[in-house]
């Protein structure tokens, strides 16, 4: 920790959120310089979970689907929000469940990493497991506002699909990214 860099301090903190979709706060906030910034605005948007699965023949579980921010198709590692009343793990393992009927238990993920993506405007942490010998054991249950088109592809490909832009979701990239350099068997 640096003893020369300090926190803002927080004078006032309004909820201005236009929907349930996008918390959003406005803080007035004084810095360690003096200067007060009355208009502050940031997303608490909170955590996410993603899950790296990896099948027996160390092939990856992707999933493809239609993310409205971007107005695009996108693939990505299956995940989502954290979910009410339940733990990180939890979440991860009802996110892996729902949207590829991959069921698991808590002890089987492995945990990958843990990123911020924009952490000046956004309060949002993705914590990123990898579940090895994923198998498919269950129905998958997608949310109502989720279309969700699964397909496998071997861990190399995956790789492959980082590198020339075809998976260019931040943390998706750095799960798969992350996990090559953890497990480099994986991925040959």
């Amino acid at each position: 920790m640096s003893n020369f860099i300090k926190p803002w301090i927080v004078l006032e903190d309004t909820d201005v959120s236009p929907s349930h979709w996008f918390p959003l706060r406005k803080q007035k906030a004084k810095l360690p310089n003096e200067l007060i910034i009355d208009d502050y605005y940031f997303s608490p948007l909170g955590n996410v979970v993603q899950v790296l699965p990896i099948t027996p023949n160390n092939e990856i579980v992707l999933v493809r689907q239609y993310k409205h921010g971007l107005g695009e198709i996108l693939i990505e590692v299956p995940g989502g929000m954290q979910q009410a009343n339940k733990t990180l793990t939890q979440s991860a393992i009802a996110e892996l469940e729902e949207e590829c009927g991959i069921r698991a238990n808590e002890q089987e993920l492995v945990p990958l990493t843990t990123m911020a993506i924009n952490p000046t405007k956004l309060h949002q942490v993705t914590y990123g497991y990898i579940l090895f010998d994923a198998k498919f054991n269950s129905i998958p249950k997608p949310d109502a506002t989720e279309q969700i088109e699964l397909f496998i592809v071997p861990a190399s490909e995956a790789l492959k699909m980082v590198d020339n832009g075809k998976i260019w979701v931040t943390d998706s990239m750095n799960l798969i990214l992350i996990a090559a350099r953890k497990y480099p068997a994986v991925f040959l």
